[in-house]
């Protein structure tokens, strides 16, 4: 196999956001009078677009259409200032980056985090030109409708078609089942990070070609790809 790119996913691969975006949770659910949840739940809650999230964390008795949308936007309020107090890089990210980089593999990231988000995100955590690509829930291109969220395979291979790229040449990285059946519906090669949020067992049921333990391990995939000096 002959990688040319990488697509990554944003929350649980690259980084660690989940004690801002629990924080942002729980403070919704305490202005409401509802029960919060431990930090280890999020990782159920995060992956599938904060409809999804918001939907998960409050009440059942409360899931109205109405009240979901509101409570989304009151989460995104809450958010928007606290998205960068706890997240972190994991380790050995940036330093697989760059060693990607100078590999000349190309870099892009898909996320179900909302696009304004993500964006923001990945331009705070990874100053520069280093993903050619990002791409959020939400984004629409010029003239065209709002992408469906993973793992629906649009805006996956919206990104290959603008790297001028055939899907099978990328390398797709996720933590979650939604994450490796993205990889699969757009024809990209699925590896499952176990530094994530979910299992092994999960990533495999949902078609997870390689597992790695950490992302130097990436480079076992990449053959024919010249390692950096």
């Amino acid at each position: 196999m002959t990688f040319r790119a990488a697509l990554f996913d944003l929350d649980g691969t690259l980084i660690d956001s989940s004690a801002d975006i629990a924080w942002a949770g729980n403070t919704l659910l305490q202005k409401h009078s509802f029960p919060t949840h431990p930090l280890a739940a999020y990782s159920r809650f995060i992956g599938d677009g904060v409809k999804m999230l918001v939907s998960r964390i409050v009440p059942e008795q409360a899931r109205t259409p109405e009240r979901i949308a509101g409570f989304i936007e009151e989460f995104r309020d809450l958010y928007a200032g606290h998205w960068n107090i706890e997240t972190r890089v994991y380790p050995g990210i940036q330093e697989l980056v760059t060693l990607l980089q100078r590999a000349g593999i190309r870099l892009a990231v898909l996320s179900n985090k909302p696009h304004d988000f993500a964006g923001q995100c990945v331009k705070h955590y990874f100053p520069g030109e280093t993903f050619e690509a990002v791409m959020g829930s939400g984004f629409a291109p010029p003239g065209g409708e709002t992408f469906s969220n993973k793992p629906h395979p649009g805006a996956a291979l919206d990104i290959a078609r603008r790297m001028n790229l055939p899907p099978a040449e990328f390398v797709y990285l996720g933590d979650t089942d939604t994450d490796m059946q993205t990889a699969v519906n757009a024809g990209m090669y699925a590896v499952g990070v176990l530094w994530g949020m979910r299992t092994r067992e999960e990533l495999m049921l949902n078609g997870a070609q390689s597992l790695i333990r950490e992302p130097q391990e990436l480079w076992r995939l990449l053959q024919g790809v010249p390692a950096p000096t």
